[in-house]
């Protein structure tokens, strides 16, 4: 391979909002992290992939715990595939230092398909049970789009500054 790769076209949505301020924070730093390991030159892999690896453990951690605490109904299966993403993980960061960096960039990519669609429904399902739980009502996301904008990726606000549970 290389010593680097094309940049990656993977990068934040307002689309991947789900009303909860920390999360929504999260997240975007989450896919900034995926877009920095793909587009990482060989020799700024392993640091990369660190970074993902060390944000997937607090954040799918917390997410856990909030889980837990409020007994949220798909517990199981949103946990189940917050630890299969931390097994792949350390085993790519296995591979790779053992020299073989084609792991770490298919692993890049995968993570790049798998986060969107975890974001949007098992992500999205937990800010509603949070601000169910929490205020008896349901997350809100506002977008703000000029007359101009056509795209749905338009600048978003979340409505909901209040800190997690």
């Amino acid at each position: 391979m290389s010593s680097s790769t094309a940049p990656s076209n993977f990068g934040w949505k307002s689309a991947w909002l789900v009303g909860q301020a920390q999360l929504d924070s999260e997240h975007q730093e989450f896919a900034e992290l995926i877009a920095a390991l793909q587009a990482a030159s060989d020799g700024s892999l392993s640091q990369c992939l660190d970074a993902v690896i060390s944000h997937a453990i607090a954040h799918f951690g917390q997410e856990d715990a909030w889980m837990r605490r409020l007994d949220f109904p798909a517990q199981q299966c949103h946990m189940a595939e917050h630890a299969a993403v931390l097994r792949s993980a350390a085993g790519v960061r296995q591979l790779l230092r053992q020299g073989d960096a084609q792991p770490a960039r298919r692993f890049a990519t995968e993570l790049a398909a798998w986060f969107p669609p975890h974001v949007q429904h098992l992500d999205s399902a937990l800010a509603a049970w949070i601000c169910k739980q929490t205020w008896n009502a349901k997350p809100l996301v506002f977008q703000r789009r000029s007359h101009l904008e056509t795209a749905p990726s338009a600048p978003a606000m979340t409505a909901m500054a209040h800190p997690l549970v």
